[in-house]
């Protein structure tokens, strides 16, 4: 199978090629990746069933045997979530998107505390998908093989971000890790649901335009806080796009130009709050007592409002 003929680099591309072979997005990520690697349909297969076990193994860790991160940031909110989905008590979000962000707290979790994760697509992305796509399969019922389908549709929509824009909160904020994850889990739970490929990206647009300008801004520079809460709020946008998308609420804007958007903001934004830590959270009173307690250098211009509670 030439990698040529399943090659793409837009949204646009990929709609295209479904059209073409009347397949899914996750049937040309598939083709794709068979074409990149030179392996056969089973070996690509089997390669995301290990990626999918992996971000099973990372939800179950946090949920069954919390553990705080590195000083203390983060820990033990997935399983309140888990608790709380369980309780009996009224809610006013549904029950997927309620497990949908206790697995994303989860996966996070595990993460701060040096378990093992799947980086899908980065580490500080790495909890909407298996947030989403987990919980998602759970209320469908759906088994490992149509889960992999939804991690392939989500993996579509990551390079056709990382070919249009970038994944790296460095480069583009946290709209570039997040506010990606958004938009990949928000496609693959629309076609894990039976959605089109136009529904699935339409999904991707809705969700992306909501994190656009997002900062990245953690606190010491560790993922802990506050990239697990948006991982977490993440997963139920994710859902709430799906669920617009579904319904027939179309993006005025098409994807490939929330990416161009994505870009233009990225490239105004101010490097202090691209993943250095030196803006944002990362430098309110909270944020500073823990570059103190981390041992990082005071920064400098940083305002004596800013450091006042260094002491506290």
């Amino acid at each position: 199978m030439e990698r040529k003929s399943y090659n793409f680099d837009s949204a646009k591309d990929l709609l295209a090629l479904c059209r073409k072979y009347r397949a899914r997005l996750s049937e040309i990520a598939i083709r794709y990746e068979m074409g990149f690697t030179r392996r056969s349909r089973r070996e690509v297969i089997e390669k995301m069933e290990r990626v999918r076990a992996i971000m099973r193994e990372a939800i179950e860790k946090s949920l069954q045997h919390p553990e705080e991160s590195a000083y203390g940031m983060a820990g033990k909110d997935a399983r309140k979530l888990y608790k709380y989905l369980r309780s009996g008590k009224k809610r006013l979000s549904s029950l997927l998107v309620i497990r949908a962000m206790a697995y994303a707290a989860a996966t996070g979790e595990t993460n701060s505390a040096m378990g093992r994760i799947a980086a899908f697509p980065t580490a500080g992305g790495s909890g909407v998908i298996p947030g989403v796509i987990m919980a998602g399969g759970e209320l469908l019922k759906c088994g490992n093989r149509k889960l992999i389908r939804g991690l392939f549709a989500a993996a579509a929509v990551g390079m056709v971000v990382a070919n249009r824009a970038t994944l790296s909160a460095a480069a583009g904020g946290c709209q570039a890790e997040v506010g990606a994850a958004v938009a990949m889990a928000a496609a693959g739970v629309t076609e894990l649901r039976g959605g089109s490929p136009v529904q699935a990206l339409n999904a991707s647009a809705l969700a992306l335009k909501s994190y656009l300008g997002l900062a990245c801004d953690p606190l010491g520079g560790l993922v802990a806080v506050p990239c697990i809460k948006r991982n977490m709020l993440g997963a139920s946008m994710a859902c709430a796009a799906s669920d617009a998308s579904m319904a027939g609420v179309q993006s005025y804007i098409p994807f490939d130009e929330v990416l161009q958007a994505m870009n233009n903001i990225a490239a105004n934004m101010s490097p202090a709050i691209k993943e250095t830590s030196l803006g944002g959270l990362a430098i309110t009173p909270t944020g500073m007592k823990i570059r103190r307690k981390i041992g990082l250098p005071t920064l400098r211009g940083a305002s004596q409002r800013d450091q006042g509670h260094l002491s506290d």
